[in-house]
């Protein structure tokens, strides 16, 4: 009885560590083999424990411009998707205007579409334009569909948000730049971090539409499916590590962060109401 009771307390915990662990598995390998020295190029065994590796993830001169250009791609579109993302998503969740429910269901198409559709669309739209393929297309077109998820991810930072504490500032005499900078903007951060986090990852390892409308521009993930053909450099799986371990402190960051800032700004109304009531 005892055994049933503990274990009908903590299956959900079980379950979610069994979930999580599926999730987590691929990255493991991943890591580990980037302490790997294969015994061939086609060869993906564990074959030697060797630092080489990370002491000169440049394998090639190619591997690394690629994967500067899909940071360079990444950050760009990033920037440019989140601030477009955010604010769609303050103008979705805190207004109400003609064409509101309209937008709410185009902004979920681009997350539904097939990528090779929106690839193969989006090369139409180059070619008839006349537009170079290039550096600058593949911005564009992970732009497109990067904004999507942004919105819907800091859409939902705001509707979990208490308005409340926006409300008590403003009672407290707080201007509405001081209540947006103070309160709002410390809440929602976490939210649009993890916006961009998830826009940077999906433009640094889209392949489908950056494949369609790069031209000559080779991307890391391009790069990769390329040298499959020739055998893999396990430097590749540094990069990889490398990038999941940079995310992974930055959520934890901010996260603790988000923490901070909403106990303080809980904290801030009630301080404020002590001090008003002894004065």
């Amino acid at each position: 009885m005892r055994f049933s009771r503990w274990l009908a307390d903590r299956w959900s915990m079980a379950v979610a560590l069994l979930v999580l662990g599926y999730l987590f598995l691929p990255i493991a390998v991943v890591a580990a083999l980037s302490f790997n020295r294969p015994s061939s190029r086609l060869s993906y065994d564990f074959n030697e424990f060797t630092l080489d590796n990370w002491r000169n993830p440049c394998a090639t001169a190619d591997m690394c411009d690629a994967v500067v250009r899909s940071v360079q791609i990444g950050f760009i579109s990033t920037v440019v998707a989140t601030v477009l993302g955010t604010l769609m998503a303050f103008a979705l969740a805190r207004h109400n205007f003609r064409g509101r429910s309209g937008i709410n269901v185009l902004i979920f198409l681009p997350m539904a579409t097939p990528e090779l559709v929106m690839g193969t669309s989006l090369l139409a739209l180059f070619v008839a334009g006349g537009v170079q393929l290039g550096f600058w297309t593949v911005v564009i077109a992970h732009v497109m569909f990067c904004v999507s998820f942004v919105v819907v991810t800091v859409k939902a930072r705001l509707s979990g948000m208490d308005r409340r504490l926006e409300e008590a500032a403003m009672d407290l005499y707080a201007s509405e730049w001081q209540t947006f900078r103070r309160i709002t903007l410390p809440l929602v951060l976490p939210g649009i971090v993890a916006a961009a986090l998830l826009a940077f990852s999906l433009s640094f390892d889209d392949f489908i539409i950056t494949n369609f409308n790069s031209g000559t521009t080779v991307t890391f993930p391009m790069y990769v499916w390329g040298a499959a053909q020739r055998g893999i450099p396990p430097q590749v799986n540094v990069i990889g590590t490398a990038m999941f371990a940079v995310a992974l402190l930055l959520v934890l960051a901010t996260t603790l962060r988000g923490r901070r800032a909403s106990r303080a700004a809980v904290a801030a109304p009630a301080a404020a109401g002590q001090v008003g009531g002894r004065s």
